[in-house]
């Protein structure tokens, strides 16, 4: 059997949504961000469920944005030349 001390229950729920989100592609946090913020626009949602579903987008938002500049460094890392080389690059900008 597995014992549980208190508390453990809260950080393990904490811990278990942030490594749902970690595992996400960008992909698929992009688009579930999308929904929920068509559902806080529709405007029929209770105070407490537009709070956590606006606190469950900012995190899908970073996540997305750190998964973006993540791309960009490997991109970049990819095009700069090696030493010695004389290639011209332009850094990578994202619209």
């Amino acid at each position: 059997g597995c014992t549980m001390m208190p508390g453990t229950a809260t950080a393990r729920s904490v811990t278990e949504a942030e490594t749902d989100l970690a595992a996400m592609s960008f992909e698929a946090a992009l688009h579930e961000l999308e929904s929920r913020v068509a559902r806080l626009e529709s405007g029929d949602l209770a105070l407490d469920e537009s709070i956590r579903l606006y606190a469950r987008g900012e995190a899908l938002r970073a996540h997305c944005e750190a998964r973006l500049k993540d791309a960009q460094m490997r991109i970049e890392k990819i095009v700069q030349p090696a030493p010695g080389e004389h290639v011209g690059t332009a850094p990578f900008v994202a619209d």
